[in-house]
């Protein structure tokens, strides 16, 4: 089955369905923003749009409308509703058809033929088709047969598939209700179009026919038909609407993970009860046990066992069934048993339709594929099946929930035979139990109801007419129909299970709806994270003490700080029997990290089974992997009771662990003993409130304060702020500084419109102390910093602060460490390090003052090499020098210069290696890890740069633009000018550009052309008599082709690339500005920014681009001179081509010229504190696109 096939198919499908639906309820008049009134109109006809309509469309189009208008009154679109709702029904009908037909289940071939023509089978044999229940109409199909209109063949293929559909009324109810209202009116047109989704649809070639073997289909094809509106819904990031949940929620589950829960928990809760019949487990390749039982297994599962356990009587249910996946291969599972047992195979699928499985969802097309799944695979095991529904019916225990909003106290009196007293208040509260129901599911709480009552009342009213004629409007409206519903899932909600298997929805509680937000609050308060958690809870409750349970969920809840409750419940309360945790990203239809498992629903004192699957990377290995681990003994299966679990931080599910982990928890103390662990501030505007230090004036920002009052003293308005970052260890990550001018009185003034205060900045008092940084979200590694005095925090970027900070060294010793990485890894093994998990990791005290001088020693060693490598950037703010030219050692060679550099990095980098590994033995001897760890560190975690050619000659080449603009200076170390006062007297061994303007062109047309003055800068520190050995070893370093100078090799690489260096550098935050005519490059040049003032551009336009119109005036005529004098054919070529460019590039200049003087009239200025994105943006048009 190729699921990318399936997709395509699916969606294009619904794409056709809606565009074609839309067309046809345009031929009725009826479109989004307008419903026309018919031309003509009598009692039993209409013309609309020119087309007559028959007394029946006429009612069906009435009904239609009428269902868009109730719907806008809800607050929803309509139109948009009815399209969508008869677009899926018509895809559900049609895919349940080709599925009938290739099984056979139907006697003529619907949509394709058995000869492979274009035209069905129903159509081409239309006459000699025959239906048990519905008359065919043989003169309208004789008529048509006969009929030379091109719509012919279209119009009898919606009659036959109409007469079918109404045919498999009795049997399959669920998915072909009689058609007789708008959705035939809709019934598409084109369907046997040579590239309509039904013509893909039975073409073997791209869906093979055994495909449509197995029922499973039908549940991917719905979930994939949906899959655009559920990633629309999901990208808008907002909280989910009702009619949005299903698109939001709905996920097909894996076969494999539904065969492990089903057999891991209807499978073990069988054998248990009748081990005689453990054959059935070599037939369960999921079925995960101890193969070597617990001496005492038999007597702790004795008092939750029943020798006597009739298989008719296992109540097996999902509340939140979907398309009938997991019922389906509960079905499977059942009829094993039964066979078994010595059941007769042709009674055995009623019997477990109408015994064992029971279902609910809120998603009224997924329950009609959960309906026809299950019946479809009670008929693949006997074929005799849908004769019997035919004849007999069949109790199907599937309900899709509904609501009761519409419904008010007449309709509540018409149902309960009276409008006040004892039948009137069970009916109203009854009534009250669903409202909501859409949005509320399966969490509603039934404890009982009266049945009896219900079903007399409904029996009453649906066989005697309506005496009060104030309730004609009930009956009309379908309040019957309605409470036939209603008792049918009021009667599965209020049931207790045996089984109870599901993947429930997965909504965090900020995407809920305020609905369902109160509701969850109200009922589910100490779950209510998510809606899957909610499930968790609420299943525990439908499910027998001595029953089984099986989910698939999000693995958060055996982590995270919030779900806490919930697994101190399960912890107290549960057993789990056996668990599968799925590789972070491993499962293809969720962007979550998902475990599945099984649950004992008593506490006792048994061992659970555990695989965990984090190091096997993508959703193909985990199936793979899981078999393996239950076949074989493999190093990622584990085995744990419940009660170890109460022994680590937070009751995390940690089963992998080693006693030895669970020792140091319990004799260690945790870090918040010792430590402050401080979540930092929230600005609710980052864009506002933050900058990266280049963007703004360097004089304005504060550095190196101690404290808030020091800080407000200081008058600067902005201070470096952590931020988290990339993993980076020891030191780093110093890019971001926020807005606290006057103590942070904007963003403690930042309100809403309502006044309420919208940012947190908390923990203030703990601002600008030093600390222990790290980033909070990071799918690699653990980033712990040293953080210096005069950084407020935000976050992403928490701290640490240390009752004693003499012991700062110590604690980041140990956080760098690889101990602290393997527990901080089943505390909190998803991608975030919260502040909470921080705060309770196990920390020893270290008594020996040698070990302590030691580990000191190494810390401070480890972070003064990281804080040197992050220093030879310029994205430090301690940067100083560039490394090519702090490493030359008065050699005049670049490339010695890089040598001595890359000698230093890796020198550097082995050094920092080995103290890692130093610290790592040191504290694997103090927490007692010398059998679980070993102390190497792989490269890849060593987190300083080592050399690289590329990278560092075109940051040498950036330097060196640095300097030619003033922001550097060969005469003065570190950052020379960033705003104020310009001083060109600190620019004398190589001078700054005065204008600040270095044109870039691909022609040496002025004298500060930055090729040039970038060969002056090289000649300058390396000296002239290498020059043009340097040269050529920057240009082989860039990319230098074959017949190019090295000269042009730079200028081609200022001209296509330096500026896509700078603005990655940079964040897209450039500090340097280019000032580009457009695409053929005529005019470029960098001005920086800091520099900028109101006379820059006019300065470009009158200093450069004047000159410059000349200049390739005078270049043309010199070309067209040549031309002249060229004699060989490729040599006219070759002028010719270069004509042409320049003929572009003077047009370019000229339209160019008109924008910059409109520009430059304007006389813009900027202000710093504004930063780049809003600074660069009054420019557009001016500058190249960042």
């Amino acid at each position: 089955m190729n699921k990318n096939v399936l997709q395509k198919f699916a969606i294009e499908a619904r794409r056709e369905l809606i565009e074609k639906i839309k067309n046809k309820a345009f031929e009725y008049g009826i479109q989004e923003d307008q419903i026309k009134k018919g031309e003509i109109e009598s009692s039993d006809s209409i013309v609309v749009n020119g087309k007559a309509l028959n007394k029946d469309q006429k009612e069906q189009r009435r009904k239609l409308i009428e269902k868009i208008e109730s719907l806008n009154e809800q607050g929803s679109n309509g139109f948009d509703v009815v399209i969508e709702e008869v677009g899926y029904t018509w895809f559900n009908r049609l895919i349940a058809l080709r599925f009938m037909e290739v099984n056979r289940y139907i006697k003529t071939r619907a949509l394709s033929s058995e000869e492979g023509s274009k035209i069905p089978d129903i159509v081409t044999e239309a006459l000699d088709v025959s239906f048990k229940n519905v008359e065919l109409d043989e003169d309208y199909i004789r008529e048509l047969k006969l009929s030379s209109d091109i719509n012919a063949t279209q119009d009898l293929f919606k009659y036959m598939i109409i007469s079918q559909c109404n045919e498999l009324h009795d049997t399959l109810p669920f998915m072909f209700e009689k058609i007789s209202d708008y959705t035939e009116l809709l019934f598409p047109d084109g369907l046997l179009d040579e590239n309509s989704f039904v013509s893909k649809m039975t073409d073997n070639e791209y869906i093979p026919e055994e495909d449509w073997e197995e029922v499973e289909i039908i549940g991917w094809l719905y979930q994939y038909y949906i899959a655009e509106e559920k990633d629309r819904v999901i990208k808008a990031k907002k909280k989910y609407k009702k009619e949005e949940i299903p698109f939001a929620t709905q996920l097909f589950t894996p076969k494999w993970i539904v065969k492990y829960m089903v057999q891991n928990s209807l499978g073990r809760y069988w054998i248990e009860s009748h081990p005689e019949d453990e054959e059935l487990k070599k037939e369960w390749e999921f079925y995960l046990e101890n193969p070597e039982k617990e001496p005492d297994f038999e007597e702790k599962i004795a008092p939750y066992i029943n020798k006597e356990l009739n298989v008719e009587d296992i109540k097996c249910f999902d509340p939140a069934c979907g398309s009938g996946h997991i019922l389906v291969y509960m079905f499977e599972v059942l009829y094993e048993i039964y066979s078994r047992v010595g059941y007769e195979e042709r009674e055995i699928p009623r019997l477990i339709i109408e015994n064992n499985l029971y279902g609910l969802d809120i998603d009224d097309r997924a329950y009609q594929l959960a309906c026809f799944a299950v019946v479809m695979k009670g008929a693949s095991y006997n074929k005799r099946l849908l004769r019997s529904i035919e004849r007999d019916g069949i109790k199907l225990n599937i309900a899709s929930i509904q609501e009761t909003n519409n419904l008010n106290n007449t309709d509540i009196a018409y149902i309960a035979g009276e409008r006040s007293g004892k039948n009137f208040d069970k009916t109203k509260k009854f009534i009250e139990t669903f409202y909501n129901g859409k949005t509320y599911g399966s969490l509603i709480k039934v404890d009982e109801f009266d049945k009896e009552f219900f079903e007399g009342r409904l029996e009453y009213i649906k066989n005697n007419p309506v005496t009060d004629i104030e309730m004609q409007s009930s009956k009309e409206k379908g309040v019957d129909e309605l409470l036939e519903k209603l008792i049918s899932q009021a009667d599965i909600m209020v049931n207790i299970y045996d089984i109870l298997v599901t993947n429930p929805p997965y909504i965090g509680n900020k995407y809920l709806n305020p609905l369902l937000n109160k509701f969850i609050s109200e009922n589910y308060n100490d779950v209510k994270s998510d809606i899957f958690s909610a499930f968790m809870m609420y299943s525990h409750n439908k499910v027998t003490l001595n029953g089984h349970l099986g989910f698939m969920t999000p693995f958060v809840w055996m982590f995270i700080q919030s779900y806490e409750k919930l697994r101190n419940y399960i912890i107290d309360n549960k057993t789990i029997s056996s668990l599968v945790q799925l590789e972070y990203s491993a499962f293809e239809e969720a962007t979550v990290p998902i475990c599945t498992f099984t649950i004992r629903n008593y506490k006792s004192d048994l061992e659970g089974e555990y695989i965990r699957l984090s190091e096997f990377i993508g959703a193909e290995n985990q199936e793979i992997k899981t078999k393996e681990a239950i076949s074989n003994k493999v190093n990622y299966r584990f085995r744990s009771k419940m009660n170890k679990f109460k022994n680590i931080p937070n009751k995390q599910i940690a089963y992998w662990i080693s006693e030895k982990y669970v020792d140091i928890f319990k004799h260690s103390i945790s870090l918040n003993e010792v430590s402050s662990p401080k979540q930092g501030m929230a600005t609710a505007d980052n864009n506002r409130f933050l900058r990266l230090w280049n963007e703004v004036e360097i004089n304005n920002v504060g550095f190196g304060y101690k404290n808030r009052q020091e800080a407000l003293n200081s008058n600067c308005k902005w201070f470096p702020y952590n931020k988290g970052g990339l993993f980076r260890k020891w030191y780093g990550n110093n890019e971001y500084i926020v807005n606290w001018q006057n103590d942070g009185y904007e963003i403690k003034n930042f309100k809403d419109k309502n006044g309420n205060v919208k940012s947190r900045p908390q923990n203030q008092d703990y601002f600008f102390r030093k600390g222990i940084t790290w980033t909070m979200i990071s799918s690699s590694n653990f980033g712990v910093r040293y953080s210096t005095d005069g950084f407020i925090f935000d976050a992403r970027g928490s701290t640490i602060f240390l009752d004693k900070e003499e012991n700062i060294d110590l604690v980041l010793g140990y956080l760098c460490s690889k101990v602290a990485y393997e527990i901080l890894k089943f505390m909190s093994p998803t991608i975030s390090f919260e502040v909470g998990t921080i705060a309770i990791m196990p920390i020893k005290e270290i008594k020996d003052e040698i070990l302590k001088y030691n580990i000191k020693n190494i810390v401070n060693n480890n972070i003064e090499i990281s804080k040197n490598d992050w220093d030879n950037f310029e994205i430090s703010w301690d940067f100083r020098i560039n490394p090519i030219i702090k490493y030359k050692n008065n050699n005049n060679k670049i490339k010695l210069a890089f040598d001595n550099w890359n000698e230093y990095t890796i020198s550097s980098f082995n050094k920092l290696k080995s103290n890692e590994e130093e610290l790592n033995k040191i504290f694997i001897d103090i927490y007692g890890l010398e059998d679980e760890l070993t102390p190497e560190v792989e490269d890849k975690d060593i987190t300083i740069r080592l050399a690289d050619r590329e990278r560092d000659i075109k940051s040498f080449i950036s330097y060196a633009v640095g300097c030619m603009l003033g922001r550097y200076s060969l005469d003065v170390e570190g950052l020379v000018y960033a705003g104020e006062e310009f001083d060109s007297s600190k620019y004398t061994t190589f001078k700054v550009d005065e204008d600040n303007i270095i044109p870039i062109l691909d022609e040496n047309y002025f004298e500060d052309d930055i090729v040039n003055r970038f060969i002056e800068f090289v000649k300058v520190t390396f000296s002239e008599e290498t020059l043009n050995e340097n040269l050529d070893y920057i240009a082989e370093t860039l990319g230098k082709k074959s017949g190019e100078s090295s000269k042009d090799t730079i200028r081609r690489y200022f001209l296509n690339e330096f500026y896509k260096d700078h603005v990655q550098t940079y964040k897209k935050r450039p500090i340097y500005w280019l000032v580009t005519s457009g695409k053929q490059k005529a005019f470029n040049a960098l001005i920086y920014m800091h520099r900028y003032d109101k006379n820059t551009l006019s300065r470009i336009r009158t200093d450069y681009v004047h000159p410059l119109q000349n200049k390739l005036e005078v270049t043309k005529a010199r070309y067209e001179e040549d031309l002249s004098f060229a004699t060989k054919a490729s040599e006219k070529k070759a002028i010719n081509k270069k004509i042409e460019k320049i003929d572009k590039q003077i047009d370019e200049l000229k339209k160019f010229e008109e924008t910059l003087h409109d520009f430059a009239d304007k006389q813009i200025e900027i202000d710093l504190d504004d930063g780049v994105v809003h600074n660069y943006a009054m420019f557009k048009g001016l500058l190249a696109k960042i």
